[in-house]
């Protein structure tokens, strides 16, 4: 599908979207629906911005979310702006313009739906019987199976100015596309001034313009442990490409042609500090972790289509009008525009026309002319890796620095529209290359006067000194590769949304996930792909992090389709354990390398990911005569001694991994059946009966009786046979 065939149909879809949801019930402004099945991850809000501040920390944009605090988001200002124009009250505007924020829900916007739909259902994830993803149910509204994003977005806003504004938001699980989200605006001149749909204007919205300024972080991990002011954007550096867009968007890429510079687009990263004096802070390295790079992140926006007008909606390859950066908090009317501002909004609409507010608070560059004045750090630094200055200090505003992008203008009769395609994405260098480039730096600044081999970028060797800077430079290089990964993840939202999104896709993710830790192994079972009758199909791919949840997993093994079921009998006893299971099929039809890396797909690892622990447990006993009970008896006083916080525990100790074991009253009536299957040689009880009452004082018989046949698995020999069992007594004082 090319890309003007996609647009009609976002389009068409767009406008179904409004006359579906208009008339549903109104939503509250702060309201979010949460991403979190790709390496980026975040949130949208129901009022058609977003502001990152959650009261304790800015939050959004995660990425990767593989670890904490890996946040980039800070703020996203936005508005919207014509000429011309007269309101719902008989006002008339030689030019008009009202911000996107909450404060001004119920007042100039209303919030009318915000739903996210699925592609299918997500897998259920369980760590020792708890489900460790039930908290994220209520993240998705809708199942379609129909639709080709693993998830989609959907949030549609009034306005003061008749203009209903429809976000769609697209994201993928996909390996190698799962770090950016497709954003389709779309602008329609409904009338609509109110949560009610409603045709309050019937005039043709003029010279209509549309745009934002968003900041970010850039990492909130090296942000806060550098300087703390970083978490605003503070040093963020801002750059430009597409400048010479127009000659070349006619030009057909593939994955072969690796990053690419033309693209229209605006990204940042963290730069120099002016609170870090006594180092180079260029990628966040962490002093007191080994000097892992903290901050790799570079995030920004590409532009995918914009069109031309109302009528014509071939992409514009001269959009957007305004591609560069602004001040931080240098704008007309930030806090106190009011409905009524005339003076203000004519600030807003030259702002959004592309004149800086302030004198040198911002830089565009052109698609026309070529000009690359929106280049902020090649400005300032001409690019050089070292001695750069602080950022912020080009402008002067401590607010930090904007990404800069505005659209238009376009004239809207009633019922037409216009509709934008951004991608906006992260990327840079992984984890396991922050961590050792950070150790190589951090080990030559501890030693200054020592030289070390190193590996550089381009594959050679080369030693380090601190002193000479060369410590400094293959940092900074390595830092500086993650620009060329950013690169390379817009040309494969541009490809991906030229295609219609019908790329070669993965599997879908096993159903679900069961975790049991174990006295001997940790046992995995789960549920077969939907995927398996695919011809492709492969196999399930086991991965592991040993220790801590935010680390990188290590894949154990892969097994063929069919099987579902895996004993990880490596598992170190006294270590915390976490697994996640991928599907994954032959690579077949994923040859071209039109869209990504030739070869084999597997499903998205965050599906399946478990956040608690699983552990070797106690080994189970050898004999039936080392079975105990602890405690016993068991006193209700005394309770406190032997499970702190944990009323009503007795333990099982020494038993068969394989058994059942049954609670008798002393004459005899069965009160409770436990099946004990996950090979350790422990299991609770918590005085309760099957039918949830807690027993009473008194004498109890806990008959055991052994299931399978069970061996050791070292040797070989049997320890017992099924049917084996014995018999204890339980004395409970209350």
């Amino acid at each position: 599908m090319k890309k003007k065939k996609l647009s009609v149909i976002l389009q068409m879809s767009s406008m179904l979207i409004i006359l579906m949801t208009i008339c549903k019930a109104e939503i509250d402004e702060n309201e979010k629906r949460y991403f979190r099945v790709g390496s980026l991850q975040s949130q949208i809000s129901a009022y058609g911005s977003e502001r990152a501040w959650n009261n304790t920390w800015y939050e959004g944009l995660r990425w990767p979310a593989d670890y904490l605090k890996q946040d980039n988001s800070v703020i996203k200002r936005a508005w919207i702006t014509c000429k011309d124009f007269t309101d719902s009250k008989g006002r008339y505007f030689d030019s008009w313009a009202m911000s996107i924020v909450s404060a001004w829900a119920r007042e100039a916007l209303w919030p009318v739906s915000l739903k996210q739909i699925a592609r299918f259902e997500a897998p259920s994830v369980f760590v020792d019987g708890n489900n460790v993803t039930a908290a994220f149910a209520s993240d998705v509204d809708e199942i379609d199976a129909t639709q080709i994003a693993d998830r989609v977005i959907i949030n549609v806003v009034n306005t003061a100015a008749g203009i209903t504004m429809t976000q769609k938001v697209y994201v993928f699980s996909h390996p190698f596309h799962d770090n950016y989200f497709i954003k389709e605006y779309t602008y329609t001149n409904t009338g609509y001034t109110s949560y009610e749909p409603v045709q309050v204007l019937n005039d043709t919205v003029r010279d209509f313009r549309v745009g934002w300024g968003t900041r970010y972080q850039c990492g909130r991990e090296g942000a806060e442990v550098n300087d703390g002011q970083q978490t605003w954007g503070k040093f963020s550096w801002v750059t430009v490409r597409g400048e010479d867009y127009p000659a070349h968007a006619a030009q057909t890429l593939t994955e072969t042609d690796g990053p690419i510079d033309w693209l229209r687009g605006v990204f940042s990263w963290f730069g120099q500090s002016e609170r870090v004096t006594t180092y180079d802070n260029i990628g966040g390295p962490y002093l007191t972790k080994g000097g892992r790079l903290a901050s790799p992140q570079f995030v920004g926006t590409t532009i995918l289509h914009v069109d031309k007008s109302a009528t014509d909606k071939s992409d514009d390859i001269h959009q957007p009008t305004v591609l560069g950066w602004h001040a931080g908090d240098t704008y007309p009317g930030l806090n106190d525009l009011s409905l009524s501002d005339m003076g203000k909004m004519g600030q807003i609409y030259d702002m959004l026309s592309g004149i800086p507010y302030g004198n040198g608070m911002g830089g565009t560059s052109s698609l026309i002319t070529g000009d690359q004045s929106g280049r902020m750090w090649e400005i300032a630094t001409g690019s050089d890796i070292l001695n750069q200055k602080c950022p912020y200090t080009v402008h002067g505003d401590g607010g930090g620095t904007n990404q800069w992008i505005c659209y238009g203008p376009w004239d809207l009769a009633p019922g037409e529209s216009v509709t934008i395609v951004e991608a906006e994405a992260v990327n840079g260098i992984s984890r396991p290359v922050c961590e050792e480039v950070g150790y190589n730096w951090k080990k030559s600044k501890d030693n200054p006067g020592n030289s070390y081999n190193v590996t550089w970028p381009d594959g050679s060797t080369a030693s380090i000194k601190y002193t000479d800077k060369s410590a400094d430079r293959y940092k900074n290089e390595w830092f500086y590769t993650g620009m060329d990964s950013l690169k390379l993840t817009f040309s494969r939202a541009k490809r991906n949304y030229d295609a219609g999104f019908n790329i070669p896709q993965p599997p879908q993710p096993p159903l679900f996930l069961n975790v049991e830790s174990g006295g001997d192994r940790i046992k995995l079972t789960w549920g077969a792909s939907p995927s398996e009758d695919n011809a492709d199909f492969e196999g399930y791919r086991i991965y592991r992090a040993v220790g801590k949840s935010d680390t990188v997993f290590q894949m154990l093994t892969e097994v063929p389709k069919g099987t579902y079921e895996f004993n990880d009998l490596s598992a170190v006893r006294g270590y915390s354990h976490f697994y996640h299971i991928t599907a994954f099929n032959d690579g077949s039809t994923n040859s071209s390398r039109i869209y990504q890396p030739a070869g084999k797909l597997e499903s998205g690892r965050f599906y399946t990911r478990t956040t608690e622990p699983a552990y070797l447990q106690r080994p189970q006993g050898r004999s039936l005569k080392d079975i105990r009970i602890v405690p016993n008896p068991y006193n209700l006083k005394a309770s406190s001694l032997q499970f702190p916080n944990q009323i009503d525990k007795i333990m099982f100790y020494n038993i068969p991994g394989q058994c059942v074991i049954k609670i008798y009253t002393e004459r005899g009536d069965l009160i409770q059946t436990i099946h004990h299957t996950n090979g350790s040689g422990d299991e609770p009880w918590n005085l309760i009966t099957s039918s949830r009452q807690v027993v009473v004082s008194g004498v109890y018989i806990a008959y055991i009786e052994v299931t399978n046949d069970i061996v050791d698995l070292n040797t070989g020999e049997q320890l017992f046979k099924k049917g084996d069992h014995t018999t204890r007594k339980i004395l409970v004082i209350r």
